[in-house]
């Protein structure tokens, strides 16, 4: 994450545009917010706005007024790129047209809900990639997100609000933007916003209350924005250290593996220990062990799922044999220098323990010298789903 300031504000056009191609990327500038109502969509119109009266090309690629007064007001003066209809089931609906964002070749584009599912028909299946391609093609993109919709957050914020996020966004697009700001505002404020009717119609409002806002809700989705936010300023804080002391000697960086098979578990126990990598600047790892007499049969897509999650959060995979799982598990933790292994829950009863033996957990933690075990639950059953909120 790097500073934003325009080059607007120190090179002219022509300038712009040859720094762009010596580049070959535009930048992408995220503002995050924790909910709907917090501001993100009007910040973003404010900053356009303030970059068009310095004379910065600025234009709508896709916004969402969600016919809030304050921000159809910020967005009327705008140069809109009109969105391309496509029919689905009979029905037109609207996208942003890409290929007409890039035609038109302004400085800075504005995308709203990056974590958006595009319309069936469409060239990209996630508004991220539409954005990916016009960052590639050297324009600026501004957009915005909400934290609930970060991948690596999924289960955090299934046990938060008892909803499961179907829209999600890969963690390696955040983390590659060039500049994240958190769009903030108190539980208290939000809420007297949303009794106001700022946010949603009066009469969407007790049910709003009654569920996805509710106060403990938004206090927790608050905190897992401000710790993303904190994660992202700590590794700032490490590049600036890294280029100007290249000699320092830094820590032995910490190591986590995450030890999966097929279940409801898994997919869990890899976002978990993607969150403890980031926050311990550490690697990580999903490691399956293949034991004589396993038949992974109908499971072998789901572990392929897995391998494929792990990758996109910027894990390693592994795929052990062995006689005994928890031996080529401390193998592997062994040769590997592991600091944290993490396991799921064991459903194994006392009795159950005597006839087919110790559970990987009971195994593992009667060996274990040196590194820290992390024991995860069973993931609880969501009571609903939510797309974009």
């Amino acid at each position: 994450m790097t500073s934003s300031d325009s080059a607007g504000d120190v090179i002219g056009a022509g300038e712009e545009f040859e720094l762009k191609t010596l580049r070959n990327r535009g930048r992408h500038k995220i503002f995050l917010g924790y909910a709907p109502g917090v501001g993100k969509t009007y910040t973003m119109l404010a900053e356009a706005r303030r970059r068009r009266e310095r004379g910065e090309d600025v234009v709508v690629g896709y916004v969402e007024t969600h016919a809030r007064k304050a921000i159809a007001e910020l967005a009327r003066d705008l140069p809109i790129i009109p969105r391309k209809t496509i029919v689905h089931r009979d029905k037109p609906f609207d996208e942003m047209d890409t290929d007409a964002v890039i035609a038109r070749q302004p400085q800075v584009v504005l995308v709203d809900e990056l974590a958006h599912t595009n319309i069936p028909g469409s060239r990209h299946a996630k508004r991220w990639q539409s954005v990916e391609e016009i960052l590639g093609a050297g324009i600026d993109v501004i957009s915005t997100l909400k934290v609930q919709h970060l991948e690596s957050l999924n289960d955090a914020v299934l046990e938060i609000t008892g909803v499961k996020v179907q829209e999600t966004l890969p963690d390696s697009v955040f983390d590659r933007a060039d500049e994240v700001v958190l769009v903030d505002l108190t539980a208290t404020a939000l809420l007297n916003r949303l009794r106001r009717g700022v946010v949603y119609d009066l009469d969407k409002i007790p049910g709003a209350m009654q569920n996805f806002f509710r106060r403990e809700n938004l206090v927790a989705l608050r905190e897992l924005a401000l710790r993303r936010i904190a994660e992202e300023v700590d590794e700032s804080l490490e590049s600036f250290l890294a280029e100007r002391e290249a000699d320092r000697p830094w820590a032995t960086e910490d190591r986590i593996v995450a030890c999966v098979k097929a279940g409801d578990v898994g997919k869990k126990l890899v976002r978990r220990a993607y969150r403890l990598s980031r926050r311990l600047q550490g690697r990580f790892w999903a490691v399956h062990v293949h034991t004589p007499g396993e038949t992974l049969g109908g499971h072998k897509r789901e572990m392929a799922e897995l391998f494929e999650l792990a990758r996109q959060l910027g894990g390693e995979v592994a795929e052990l044999s062995g006689d005994a799982e928890d031996r080529a598990i401390l193998d592997f933790a062994k040769e590997n220098r592991v600091t944290f292994l993490v396991i799921g829950q064991s459903k194994r009863s006392r009795l159950e323990e005597l006839v087919k033996g110790s559970s990987l957990i009971a195994k593992v933690m009667r060996e274990v010298d040196h590194i820290d075990v992390l024991v995860v639950a069973d993931p609880s059953k969501a009571k609903g789903e939510i797309g974009e909120t």
